[in-house]
């Protein structure tokens, strides 16, 4: 039989470094940012639907989805972004479905799902991890990783859902306020837990 968990958490939260550390221990990974950048290729029914609903403003020369012209439309009025979630995300949670029917049996299967508070998705999973960082430190990395004004950064983390909603529909937290070998041992606290293995390093 395969575990589902739900991995989630606010943008810059450091979802990715447990993710990334999960697949070291072995984990099964599933990544809704990749297939959704993959439902959007050149050439997919997904693109054409979005520069249907949003015009030829927002391909790139080369006949891709130009990402921060979309991005600067649906980031600026919340009706287009419920349009854009619209399309992606029923085809973005069939790839996910398909890649985790091929998972081998008793593999832990691990869906990143940055919105999956929002898109109403915890209840599918054996458990919902939220990654958690202090809103002062995430705005700092946000602007750092993305080059991002605090203005900017801000009206990022103001388009997901609260802190408070999201934690309270975790059912493992895992904080992210310190360094990345702290991060990692609480990452394999929670692997040993669900698997029953050791902890590495003990």
């Amino acid at each position: 039989m395969v575990r589902q968990i739900g991995l989630t958490g606010g943008i810059a939260s450091g979802k990715s470094a447990v993710a990334e550390r999960l697949a070291e221990l072995g984990a099964v990974i599933i990544d809704s940012d990749v297939l959704a950048r993959e439902v959007v290729q050149p050439g997919t029914s997904g693109l054409a639907a979005v520069v249907d609903r949003f015009g030829a403003g927002v391909l790139a020369a080369d006949g891709s989805l130009d990402r921060p012209a979309l991005g600067a439309i649906v980031f600026a009025d919340p009706q287009a972004r419920a349009s854009l979630e619209a399309i992606i995300h029923p085809a973005v949670r069939a790839r996910a479905a398909e890649l985790s029917a091929t998972a081998p049996a008793g593999a832990v299967v691990v869906q990143v799902i940055p919105l999956l508070v929002e898109a109403g998705l915890a209840d599918g999973f054996d458990q919902v991890v939220v990654v958690d960082v202090d809103p002062d430190l995430q705005l700092e990395r946000l602007q750092r990783r993305n080059g991002y004004s605090r203005e900017e950064a801000a009206a990022r983390v103001a388009a997901q859902a609260p802190r408070d909603v999201r934690l309270a529909q975790a059912d493992v937290v895992i904080e992210n306020n310190g360094t990345l070998p702290e991060l990692y041992a609480q990452v394999d606290r929670f692997w040993a837990d669900v698997t029953g293995a050791d902890t590495p390093g003990d």
